[in-house]
């Protein structure tokens, strides 16, 4: 009776393994269908009938995995979002100083939104709410979570930099969000005709000018910055 009670427990065990692992399987599948629709077609004209019936699973079966559209939209620019503090970690690996990583991270964030500006929507769906309808709480926390993360690796580096005295003595914290907020206004500018008639000048060269004018701004004389 034992071993019976044994291999039933074994048994089950497997079975659910197994359908964690077919779940998981449909999740990402349903994800990679609707990144295909969403970023062809974006929120507002994409179709969950056409993300159900590429992605292999019924309707009824999409929703039980995302709430809502907004859920899944948000999930399809948040699933790769571990891979991408990744890069930013890799991006600033060889740096030798606190200044040299906040440039490398500069360079990597605008060449990263200009080969994948559909990642870029992350910004628009979360400002949008209105447009698209309140996204459950846990989704923003998620996304929130995410940008916090990355906002760390560069307030970090910041604070190498002031410790390294070629930064005044500063809140890195709000420096990093500082940066943060002129790199997404210029990226997101650039999709606007008048906005980009009225730089006059290429948008990497008004990126990068942007963050060397704050740096410098925050200098400490002997500055690598200055030089």
């Amino acid at each position: 009776m034992g071993h019976k009670n044994e291999d039933s427990d074994s048994n089950s065990s497997v079975e659910k393994i197994g359908r964690a692992e077919r779940k998981a399987q449909s999740r990402q599948h349903i994800l990679e269908s609707a990144r295909e629709v969403f970023f062809r077609d974006g929120f507002m004209v994409a179709n969950l009938d056409e993300v159900a019936e590429k992605a292999g699973v019924a309707k009824g079966t999409l929703y039980r995995y995302f709430e809502s559209k907004a859920d899944l939209y948000v999930a399809v620019l948040a699933d790769n979002g571990d891979a991408f503090t990744q890069r930013m970690e890799e991006a600033i690996a060889s740096a030798e100083s606190g200044i040299e990583q906040v440039e490398g991270l500069s360079h990597f964030y605008y060449d990263y939104w200009v080969r994948h500006p559909e990642y870029f929507q992350i910004f628009w769906a979360i400002d949008n709410q209105s447009v698209i309808g309140e996204l459950p709480p846990e989704v923003v926390k998620a996304v929130s979570q995410l940008w916090e993360q990355n906002l760390l690796i560069l307030s970090t580096a910041l604070k190498r930099a002031i410790d390294e005295g070629n930064l005044v003595d500063c809140d890195p914290w709000e420096v990093a969000q500082i940066l943060w907020t002129t790199a997404n206004a210029l990226i997101q500018s650039d999709a606007i005709r008048p906005r980009r008639e009225l730089r006059r000048l290429p948008l990497e060269q008004v990126f990068h000018d942007a963050v060397r004018y704050i740096l410098r701004g925050l200098a400490t004389p002997g500055s690598p910055l200055l030089g």
